[in-house]
């Protein structure tokens, strides 16, 4: 639809400014086509919050999304706001600037977190909030169904540990807080705890709900459609309480005096309006959140095989991007990234893709979050670099991989950009660290080797990553921005798997990632303190076709020699002769 009609829609309700976030009522970062109301609005697919007043229309977006927000709305009248750039103005601080103690601000109070929401109540001086009507609703004629999904139980095998055995955990950490109730929005937490899984987010295997916690009684707040016989049968042999969905906002309606943990980032702004009356709220991170970033050995080994899997099939597809581009067959973004989905879904336990294969061929690799269309893709040819970011999620865990490929005849600026990039990533993977150390204290170390040639990316280094759940799962990161959430201040600790994903993007010219997913290991101990390194799990072959090895210092050509040799042990048995021949060329020393 054409922004000028939500405008007419201000302009009769007399209200200045309407806010819309891409987000969930459980404010998720991946959410469904229901919810993407942006999207609707103006055709932009990456994140960001939209602002229309009665006569403009901006969006905020981080550095991921610059070039593709620059490309989705050209043409159209809303300003790109990029986040973090000189002269750009936060949300809050461009609200103080706009609006005044006679203006009117509306938002969708449940699609609105919490800690939004009181930022800009704290901060701006408005006449009034309208938190309750969804006015995109109203032109969303044909706005897709809330998603709907049967849940099914993740066995014990896989998850390692039992919802019995969680639950415990979790009420050790409600008692340390003196909680009475413990209130979990956010759906990986949920999915986690429950040990149940679901398929209400594309590639996000989790399912809408709503959890509350107390000593006595565990109620999950859900649409009762979603649970078939078995799972039925499963949430009474544990004695959780099953209730519609919406009841939760009437929960707390007779309730007072009560403490009651939440994490206000994850709570839309209705469900605390419900709650807060005549209560302490206790603002933090659910418990479940670090529980779950603390994989258990059950989960390790597990991942390790669905590692394994996908490693294979990821220097497979390699092999063959490789011969068919020497043959002279036809190639398009969109091609290569089906036939790698072809390839992974023959692997035992293949569940789903864990996210939208970015696949991108030189200038489009410079958009971090491009995302090709069988309408809009690049064909593949001449010479260049070709980025595949791709994941998959396997019953044994779940995968986030990024390599970058030279084809053909590619120029000495990009192999010398590609191999600074894997002398960061280098950087990070091999990097011995003390107990104690955060996000923030490790990010600098990645991209010390490209700020010393006055480079960067505009992106964190690395994100956590869950267990058949999301793909992006904190609070585990590497990041050199302190940000609200604050994610980049959890401590790292054994049994948190990260991606280390360092780049280099050039608008209109090509695009350079290199991501392997690590694993936090206990390293040694003595008089200093305890020592903590990364155990990677990627083994996929770094392309020597985009490598100057004249760049890398000693150590670093051991480390990628060492790499390539673990490459080859694991996994050329899992290979045709072939292909094994190949993999001896594409895996030897340098």
């Amino acid at each position: 639809m054409e922004i000028k009609e939500f405008q007419n829609v201000l302009t009769s309700q007399n209200i200045d400014a309407y806010l819309i976030c891409n987000s969930d009522y459980h404010i998720s970062e991946y959410i469904p086509d229901y919810f993407k109301e942006i999207c609707f609005l103006t055709g932009y697919t990456g994140e960001g919050t939209l602002l229309i007043t009665k006569e403009e229309a901006f969006i905020w977006v981080d550095g991921r999304y610059f070039i593709q927000a620059d490309i989705e709305l050209k043409g159209q009248p809303i300003k790109v706001m990029k986040m973090g750039e000189p002269g750009v103005p936060t949300l809050i601080e461009f609200l103080k600037e706009k609006l005044n103690e006679n203006s009117i601000l509306g938002f969708n109070g449940k699609m609105v977190s919490t800690s939004l929401a009181k930022d800009i109540i704290n901060n701006v001086k408005v006449n009034r909030f309208e938190t309750t009507e969804d006015l995109v609703d109203v032109f969303w004629s044909n706005r897709p169904d809330m998603p709907y999904s049967t849940l099914y139980v993740l066995e014990q095998f896989y998850a390692g540990k039992s919802y019995s055995s969680k639950i415990t955990e979790v009420l050790d950490k409600m008692k340390e807080y003196k909680a009475d109730y413990l209130i979990v929005p956010e759906l990986t937490s949920q999915a986690w705890l429950f040990n149940l899984r679901g398929n209400d987010i594309s590639h996000t295997p989790v399912f809408l709900g709503f959890t509350v916690i107390t000593s006595k009684q565990t109620t999950l707040y859900i649409d009762e459609k979603k649970i078939d016989k078995i799972v039925s049968k499963y949430l009474d042999e544990n004695e959780i309480q099953v209730k519609p969905y919406n009841d939760i906002y009437q929960l707390f309606a007779k309730t007072t005096g009560k403490t009651i943990m939440i994490d206000l980032g994850h709570t839309n702004y209705e469900l605390y309006k419900s709650i807060e009356q005549g209560n302490t709220i206790i603002d933090t991170t659910d418990p479940i959140t670090i529980l779950k970033s603390i994989k258990n050995d059950s989960e390790i080994k597990n991942t390790k095989k669905a590692q394994l899997k996908d490693c294979v099939t990821l220097t497979k597809f390699m092999y063959n991007l490789k011969n068919d581009y020497q043959k002279g067959r036809k190639m398009t973004e969109i091609s290569v990234s089906d036939e790698l989905y072809e390839m992974r879904k023959q692997n035992k336990g293949f569940v789903d893709l864990s996210f939208d294969t970015i696949s991108a061929w030189n200038g489009n690799a410079a958009m971090a979050h491009y995302s090709p269309t069988k309408e809009n893709c690049a064909k593949i040819e001449g010479s260049g670099l070709l980025l595949i970011d791709s994941g998959a999620h396997y019953l044994e865990g779940t995968t986030d991989i990024t390599r970058t490929f030279a084809l053909g005849n590619i120029s000495d600026e990009m192999k010398n950009s590609f191999t600074l990039v894997l002398k960061s990533h280098i950087n990070l993977a091999k990097l011995r660290f003390m107990k104690g150390c955060k996000g923030i204290n490790l990010d600098v170390i990645a991209r010390a080797p490209l700020w010393q040639m006055g480079l960067d990316y505009n992106h964190g280094t690395g994100h956590g990553i869950g267990y058949l759940l999301s793909v992006h799962e904190g609070p585990n990161c590497f990041r050199w921005k302190s940000t609200k959430s604050l994610t980049e201040m959890v401590e790292l600790k054994p049994g948190m798997i990260t991606s280390n994903e360092p780049g280099l993007y050039f608008e209109n010219k090509y695009g350079i990632r290199i991501e392997s997913d690590v694993l936090v290991k206990e390293d040694e101990t003595n008089e200093y303190g305890t020592f903590y390194s990364f155990d990677t799990l990627t083994y996929v072959p770094i392309d020597l076709d985009a490598i100057n090895p004249k760049l890398l210092n000693s150590e670093e050509k051991e480390w990628l020699n060492n790499y390539h040799k673990k490459c080859y042990e694991l996994i050329a048995p899992k290979l045709t002769a072939k292909e094994k021949e190949w993999l001896a060329n594409y895996t030897r020393e340098i």
